[in-house]
């Protein structure tokens, strides 16, 4: 039976063919359509009909797909590049997605990099795997009356949404499968290195784009009764019992090229108020240590050295927020970065009190080793607003830097003991019952180089960073859901 109309991108016939080629040769396959962004496109092309859309991800994209999904079954290519299958690989899509009763499934492929192959696994889709730039690979096989069912509760006309509000409402009723087996060869085209990609979201460019998706999003959180309101709980600051106002937190571990930096940022703040800076060192072995205690002279400066059992940064955080000389407000600075300049930590708690907020997340400059601006520049988060910025951290991947809390109500959480997503968990987390405050001048210089956690993993850990984000997103809507009904 020839079950599945196939969907792909289309410029020319020469960049199509070789796709269009492999699909025919597939027992499965009816049709091929030809997805043009344009008017400027024949109506027919190697024998498939074009399909004229105003973007590949845009609503009419999705429509124009529906409209053409005549067959059990439909399958969506995303990329302009030479879609190649394993043997029987769409029989395996379709069985899958017939013993699950999936509304959509997704697998594991093979990256092409020149004559170069290698493993490209993706993540399972989790309930709470709301980021708009979720890797479902370049293939996504949807059972065509799930798709057509969710076009009908489309009401919002999306230039570069559509897709992405289309997987959102098809999860609402059906399940996103992931078939963890190499069933296609895909051509990659993005190179670079991961630490190169994680800010493409906040890269200002991407602004209206961002916005769309935030929209796509909360739609979403609204239909299965994830949104929040903007109602939050009221913050006295009025605890006496803190020597210092303020504390700058630095965990660190085998920084010896930059820690001193860091520290000299911390203690060269300008304050109204006392204010203290707390590094935690988790046994460092690189000269790290030399470079702190050559600061212990200042008696701003409080020195933890970690035992030898498991901490991470979550686990740093912990110990300094406990130490009876923290401030009411701890200040993140990371052991690679510095301060913009002497005045953020007065910005910090100044805008604790302006905003009364239990958390604070001011805006970076991106910089290299050598302090110098790289792109994308400045990240501002200036997508987060008062109304929706707690509903929109479910989709983004982080919530900018540098943060600071109120430390009473952040010894109530604690940081996970994890060194990774940390801070990201106890941000979500803050924002289900307190507003955070923003500060929108630069007061942090975020330092890229070679030795950044994040600068260059492979597919392995990157997916192990997501799948754990993820996880954190699907507790924190599931509390969400259950807070929304208990107060219904």
């Amino acid at each position: 039976m020839k079950n599945i109309n196939c969907f792909i991108p289309f410029q020319d016939e020469a960049q199509v063919a070789q796709t269009v080629a492999n699909l025919k040769a597939q027992d499965l396959v009816n049709e091929i359509f030809l997805l043009h962004v344009g008017d400027e496109a024949p109506a027919e092309a190697l024998g498939c009909k074009v399909l004229k859309v105003p973007g590949l991800n845009s609503t009419a994209a999705v429509k124009a797909i529906a409209q053409h999904a005549k067959k059990p079954y439909a399958l969506i290519s995303t990329k302009y590049t030479t879609l190649s299958l394993v043997l029987f690989s769409l029989e395996r899509m379709e069985g899958i997605m017939e013993d699950t009763g999936a509304a959509m499934v997704y697998a594991d492929h093979f990256n092409q990099t020149g004559d170069v192959r290698t493993n490209a696994p993706v993540i399972d889709c989790q309930f709470g795997a709301l980021r708009d730039d979720f890797d479902f690979g370049s293939l996504l096989f949807y059972r065509s009356s799930a798709l057509i069912e969710a076009v009908g509760r489309m009401d919002v006309d999306y230039k570069f949404a559509g897709m992405y509000d289309l997987r959102l409402k098809v999860s609402q009723k059906g399940a996103l499968e992931h078939i963890n087996e190499f069933l296609y060869y895909d051509v990659e085209t993005d190179t670079r290195k991961s630490g190169e990609k994680i800010f493409d979201y906040v890269d200002p460019k991407n602004r209206a784009v961002q916005i769309e998706m935030e929209q796509a999003c909360t739609a979403h959180l609204k239909a299965i009764g994830g949104y929040l309101e903007p109602k939050f709980k009221h913050i006295e600051f009025n605890d006496d019992s803190f020597e210092y106002e303020a504390s700058v937190v630095i965990p660190c571990k085998n920084r010896v090229r930059t820690i001193g930096d860091a520290i000299a940022s911390a203690l060269s703040q300008k304050t109204t108020f006392k204010y203290n800076v707390i590094v935690v060192d988790d046994n460092s072995d690189d000269g790290t240590v030399d470079i702190i205690k050559k600061f212990t002279g200042n008696p701003k400066l409080i020195y933890i050295a970690q035992d030898k059992s498991w901490h991470a940064i979550g686990g740093n955080w912990n110990v300094a927020l406990h130490h009876p000389k923290c401030g009411k407000f701890a200040i993140q600075l990371d052991s690679d970065d510095v301060y913009y300049d002497e005045n953020t930590v007065q910005k910090f708690v100044d805008a604790f009190y302006a905003q009364n907020c239990a958390m604070v997340v001011g805006t970076y400059r991106m910089t290299n080793f050598h302090m110098e601006t790289i792109p994308p520049g400045v990240i501002d988060h200036k997508e987060w607003t008062p109304e929706n910025g707690r509903n929109n951290a479910l989709r983004i991947n982080g919530l900018g830097a540098p943060r600071g809390f109120y430390t009473p109500m952040l010894r109530t959480i604690n940081f996970p003991t994890t060194k990774y997503g940390e801070d990201y968990a106890v941000g979500l987390r803050v924002s289900r019952e307190y507003q955070i405050g923003r500060i929108y001048d630069v007061v942090y210089n975020c330092r890229r180089w070679d030795d950044n956690s994040d600068a260059s993993l492979d597919i392995d850990k990157v997916n192990a960073n997501n799948t754990y984000k993820d996880r954190i997103r699907t507790w924190e809507l599931k509390a969400r859901i259950a807070m929304n009904k208990c107060q219904g």
